[in-house]
């Protein structure tokens, strides 16, 4: 493990491989709920939105530069009282899993999330990603509802488990 090293994320150097993981997830599994591979070019607004709204983009490097594993988080719902809150994902490529390094990740996106005085940090998982929500228990968040048969992928409904991690911070939050 000590050949592996925590980053930030940037566009420049991480875009392609991320693109990569992001569109293996797709194709491959209900990771994520989209159909088509997404291309180079939507990976710049995806990295402004993350600038623009102090998101962090936190990946793992092996020893040669290679991007292991990435998670962020954004905006949970685009209204003010939900300033507190943010949904979070975290994606490993296919050949690293099952080795820690997704922990790692969210280890570091609720480390990042109580800096930035973050309330409640919540997960869409799909209901039969078994693999991210035992992960996600472990780490302390709880299951706090599922939405029946809101997605369709590979000929199937899928269903949308929340899970939620409610952090102590901010310690003076305020309205506005």
């Amino acid at each position: 493990m000590s050949s592996h090293r925590l980053v930030n994320c940037n566009y420049q150097q991480h875009a392609e491989a991320i693109l990569a993981i992001f569109n293996e997830a797709i194709v491959n599994s209900t990771a994520l709920y989209d159909y088509e591979p997404r291309t180079l070019e939507s990976m710049k607004p995806w990295f402004e939105n993350k600038e623009k709204g102090n998101f962090p983009v936190i990946g793992i490097e092996n020893s040669a530069g290679e991007l292991l594993a990435f998670g962020s988080y954004g905006t949970f719902r685009a209204w003010p009282a939900y300033k507190y809150s943010v949904e979070h994902s975290v994606y490993v490529h296919k050949d690293h899993r099952g080795k820690g390094l997704g922990r790692q990740v969210m280890v570091s996106l609720i480390i990042e999330a109580q800096k930035r005085n973050v309330h409640a940090m919540l997960g869409g998982i799909d209901a039969s990603n078994y693999g991210s929500i035992l992960l996600h228990e472990k780490l302390g968040f709880k299951h706090v509802g599922t939405l029946p048969e809101v997605g369709f992928k590979f000929g199937k409904w899928l269903d949308l488990a929340f899970y939620q991690l409610t952090l102590p911070t901010p310690t003076e939050p305020v309205d506005g």
